[in-house]
């Protein structure tokens, strides 16, 4: 089976025909549990994303702030293998008919063939990868891997990132490009600010990708701020805390992130 690159594409082309940007949100898989993540994701499709990142938790995350670590620990705790985050995937995809693309860094999928990877990915339905810490210049054997299996290969792009760097990048990537709001880790902020906007003018004149915005949003408000100049915004620590902030109680975390879904769907949807 080939991935889905062709309904990420779509589902990126139709939120631009509306006149609006696409949302998409992120949730590590395994948290809090492997069937509890699955649930929570499926629940932000139905409230109201377009699109979700199934993170691979890492032991070392290092673009990750505290509350994606946390819940990062718990997954692996609870013993998460790369076949449950395909698993994930696989059925979040199958249950909302969404794109699903797996954010990961490096190391585990250098570990576990990159091939097979690329084609377990595919087949269980995922549309693409996000690599945020995979320099351009030593991707080739990534890239090819994706292309022949219908993946995209998304790359991850900061304000420090200079014109030329930024060409670079978005040359070797497809699906859309990752912009990074700030400098420093994932984490909800008091606002998302200047930076982005401006990374993501320099990046627009580099590509005919669309360039989603992540790192800082976690409301409706800033949600509808990054949506004026942006292709679509990212959210996902704010998705965590709704879990974290259930403390075990799964049906107050699954209401928590679909009515959290549901109002930043609203935001990305507002016009000034």
């Amino acid at each position: 089976m080939a991935g889905n690159i062709e309904l990420l594409n779509s589902v990126l082309a139709q939120a631009k025909a509306e006149n609006r940007a696409a949302l998409v949100g992120y949730l590590p898989a395994g948290f809090p549990t492997v069937d509890g993540g699955i649930r929570a994701m499926t629940e932000m499709l139905d409230g109201g994303c377009d699109i979700v990142e199934v993170g691979l938790p890492h032991s070392d995350p290092v673009l990750d702030g505290p509350v994606i670590q946390t819940a990062d620990d718990i997954a692996l705790r609870g013993g998460l293998k790369i076949v449950d985050v395909i698993r994930t995937v696989r059925e979040v995809q199958a249950a909302t008919g969404a794109p699903v693309l797996c954010m990961t860094y490096w190391n585990p999928v250098d570990a576990y063939g990159v091939e097979r990877f690329a084609a377990d990915l595919a087949e269980a339905g995922g549309a693409g990868c996000i690599l945020p810490d995979l320099p351009v210049e030593e991707s080739e054997v990534w890239r090819k891997a994706a292309e022949q299996h219908g993946l995209a290969t998304v790359f991850v792009v900061a304000p420090s990132s200079r014109d030329e760097r930024l060409a670079k990048i978005t040359a070797a990537g497809s699906g859309f490009v990752y912009a990074a709001s700030l400098m420093g880790v994932t984490g909800t902020r008091e606002s998302v600010g200047l930076e982005a906007q401006e990374l993501v003018g320099r990046t627009r004149a580099t590509t005919e990708l669309p360039v989603c915005v992540g790192l800082g949003v976690s409301n409706a408000t800033q949600a509808a701020e990054v949506a004026q100049f942006a292709d679509g915004v990212i959210v996902g620590s704010a998705f965590v805390k709704r879990l974290l902030e259930a403390d075990g109680d799964e049906q107050a975390g699954l209401a928590g992130v679909r009515a959290l879904a549901g109002e930043l769907a609203e935001g990305v949807r507002k016009r000034f």
